[in-house]
């Protein structure tokens, strides 16, 4: 599928009037002959900042290849500060879009101000117990997009009671409390998220198996309840691999729940295809099943779509990780895009943004000749930088230096670098290699960097997002492009 006469379309539009654009902040909403968006689509690279960006797009295409998120016509920069500090959490950032308030690190889509309080240990000695003593819960775009009887979902490949996914459905003064997540998501029982509606989400696809299974049975769960069981009970349909999953049929009547980890999916080029999905092949899955909203005599659907393990391969200096996770979400998105110009061909009713919720703090190092992509006998990105006649460009102290590091990590030299042996590209490319850091952190802590991130758009609104905008800003605007 190609964007390109979408995209011209609206490229020609804005250049004609760029010689006076209005601030985002001032944009009028859609005038009333203007199609609203009917679906919507929102796509989260976690941790996905713009050094990442690049370097995946380097990773996966070359300097001058693209992704698919550089293709999509409309752009923003984000500010992604949280309430309470500089560089902000997946908490805070993520709830920042759903509810359009400022939250404070560790919150999940509460009222302005809420504290984070960590949880107390339960029975078992897990500390999943809440102990919030204030505010009250923020409504989100999926619960605005459920109260108008649009259909709602949310995929990710971490577990779906992690921070950026809770964030879209649940609430909480911190994001440890995902026994309390699991239980929003079951209609009718104790905990439930009644703004969720009667039916609660229509489609809901990850890892987290753990947080909705008695402790009795390997699970979290000090109540002992069943929630997958329960949520048989009425009526959901519940699957556990990828076979599962491609037995799932588009029924409205019937909505779906696909638990593929106990607690995060693996890595994309490290999963079992056969037990673990990709998150292409669960997106394009939970459009399928959301599909029959669409049509003329739906209402439409609401879908968050996470990349998360983008985040946790950053948080592990696993440079190699994180561009290959970042290539999947894109991927996911142009399985998205495919699925949804054939379902809404233009794009007229349908609006899909795509952003990250923060920064971190991988760096593109040197002033290395050009490498194109990453191949298995070219190195690329992942490799040493080198002078533009191809030798290695050396430290003060005589040693090669990667293309890729980071301001914060667990492998920081003591000492001289002279005193170890020299780096190779067989080296640094290999899966389980972790960048060299400027900053010490214990291992798998590297910090969140507090840069802005891109967002692009495309489809019914997307013309709304410009400029450098705050992440609250982003529910205002997706809020008015769908007449939530």
């Amino acid at each position: 599928m190609r964007l390109s006469t979408l995209a011209g379309a609206i490229l020609i539009a804005t250049l004609a009037g760029c010689a006076a654009v209005p601030p985002a902040s001032q944009l009028p909403a859609p005038a009333q002959n203007e199609a609203r968006a009917k679906n919507v689509i929102f796509f989260l690279g976690d941790g996905m900042g713009l050094n990442t960006l690049t370097a995946a797009r380097i990773f996966h295409a070359g300097e001058e290849g693209e992704l698919t998120i550089d293709r999509l016509p409309e752009s923003a920069f984000v500010k992604t500060f949280s309430n309470d500090a500089m560089v902000t959490d997946s908490a805070a950032g993520m709830a920042a879009y759903m509810t359009g308030v400022k939250h404070n690190n560790g919150v999940i889509s509460m009222s302005f101000g809420t504290r984070s309080i960590a949880p107390g240990k339960d029975a078992n000695g897990n500390a999943l117990v809440s102990k919030c003593e204030n505010g009250s819960p923020a409504t989100t775009l999926l619960e605005l997009a459920r109260s108008r009887g649009m259909a709602a979902g949310v995929v990710t490949n971490t577990s779906v009671t992690d921070a950026t996914p809770a964030s879209a459905y649940g609430h909480g003064c911190h994001r440890k409390l995902e026994t309390d997540f699991a239980a929003m998501l079951v209609p009718g029982g104790a905990g439930y998220n009644s703004a969720l509606g009667s039916r609660g989400l229509d489609v809901l696809f990850g890892g987290g198996a753990q947080f909705f299974t008695p402790f009795a049975r390997g699970g979290k769960r000090a109540d002992n309840r069943d929630l997958l069981a329960e949520m048989q009970a009425q009526g959901f349909r519940v699957v556990s691999d990828t076979a599962g999953l491609n037995t799932l049929a588009a029924n409205p009547q019937q909505r779906a729940v696909g638990l593929f980890a106990q607690n995060h999916m693996d890595y994309d080029a490290a999963r079992d295809p056969a037990k673990q999905p990709s998150l292409s092949e669960m997106t394009r899955k939970a459009i399928e099943l959301l599909a029959p909203n669409a049509g003329p005599q739906g209402k439409g659907f609401f879908l968050v779509v996470e990349g998360g393990l983008i985040d946790h391969a950053l948080h592990a200096t696993l440079g190699k990780r994180a561009l290959q996770e970042t290539v999947s979400y894109n991927a996911a998105m142009q399985a998205a895009l495919e699925k949804m110009e054939a379902l809404d061909p233009g794009l007229k009713n349908t609006l899909i943004v795509a952003t990250a919720d923060h920064d971190h703090t991988l760096l593109l190092n040197g002033y290395t000749v050009r490498t194109g992509k990453t191949t298995p006998t070219n190195p690329g990105v992942l490799g040493l930088v080198r002078n533009l006649d191809g030798s290695l460009k050396l430290d003060k102290e005589g040693r090669p230096f990667t293309i890729i590091g980071f301001g914060t990590g667990e492998n920081r030299t003591n000492g001289s670098r002279g005193s170890k042996p020299a780096l190779t590209d067989e080296i640094v490319t290999r899966d389980d290699y972790h960048q060299e850091a400027v900053v010490r952190t214990r291992v798998g802590a590297e910090t969140h960097g507090g840069t802005d991130v891109y967002l692009g758009a495309a489809g019914a609104g997307a013309e709304l997002f410009r400029g450098t905008i705050d992440n609250t800003r982003v529910f205002s605007l997706i809020k008015t492009a769908a007449g939530l």
